[in-house]
């Protein structure tokens, strides 16, 4: 083996050569660092809310409205039969459409969410359409009913992070369920019914659409059995938490936070 010898001066030359170079190296990370971190830590995915961890026997109903307006007065018999109040998400056009029947659901005590102005696909707008689709139809239902949406349910239930940081910008809560009813499948009553009932529990928010043919017949049979389960059903706004939470990346489940401030 050969063995090679440096001069101890070379060697110390080496030594502070290396040093100068680590010093710069860590002077830059830090200079250049508090730039990059947020980068990073604003890529957390964000989701919307599906559904609230509660012991409580509390659930909510939501109906999204886009085209058609049929079958809604049934609806509001039914609701208003069963002393319901629950929450229905329109799209502008359908309120340009409907203005009598968006007053109707005002009237009869249900609260409105947004639902969009145009029903697009939200993942493909920039921050400003997306502004545009919420502003636009926060102001329609305010100018219209006095009822202003602190709720905004995506078309197509879409998201990214932009649209769920806007949302939160405008004091709104996105929102998703947690049930999904199909009846926008043409599902019969019975169907819909059975598929409902067996996901129920407490927490839950359910989809539905206000023109489905077949959940007129299927909506009285699942709030009587629900209210015979000692359920309580009230609007997503009085469901949700407003503060003091956080939401499963996972599950889309929203959580209170530990009374120390972390999460359990």
């Amino acid at each position: 083996m050969q063995v090679f010898y440096m001069p101890r001066g070379k060697v110390a030359l080496g030594v502070v050569i290396l040093l100068f170079l680590f010093t710069g190296f860590f002077t830059l990370l830090g200079e250049y660092m508090p730039a990059v971190w947020p980068v990073f830590s604003s890529q957390e995915r964000l989701v919307p809310i599906y559904a609230v961890a509660t012991d409580e026997k509390k659930v909510s109903i939501s109906f999204d409205a886009a085209w058609g307006a049929e079958y809604t007065p049934q609806l509001l018999e039914i609701l208003d039969r069963y002393k319901v109040k629950t929450t229905f998400f329109l799209v502008k056009f359908w309120v340009e459409k409907y203005p009598n029947v968006t007053k109707q659901i005002v009237a009869a005590g249900h609260e409105l969410g947004n639902h969009s102005a145009t029903h697009p696909h939200m993942n493909a707008l920039s921050e400003e359409e997306i502004y545009q689709e919420l502003e636009d139809t926060n102001n329609l239902l305010e100018r219209l009913t006095g009822q202003k949406p602190k709720l905004f349910r995506p078309p197509f239930g879409e998201y990214n992070n932009t649209l769920i940081r806007v949302v939160e910008e405008l004091g709104m809560k996105t929102i998703q369920w947690s049930v999904d009813s199909l009846d926008w499948r043409d599902l019969s009553a019975r169907e819909i019914t059975t598929l409902v009932l067996e996901q129920i529990e407490p927490g839950a928010i359910v989809l539905f659409h206000n023109n489905a043919q077949h959940t007129p017949a299927a909506l009285g049979p699942i709030l009587e059995q629900l209210q015979a389960d000692g359920y309580e059903i009230v609007p997503i706004s009085q469901l949700i938490l407003w503060d003091n939470y956080y939401i499963s990346p996972h599950t889309g489940i929203q959580h209170p936070k530990s009374p120390a401030g972390g999460n359990k």
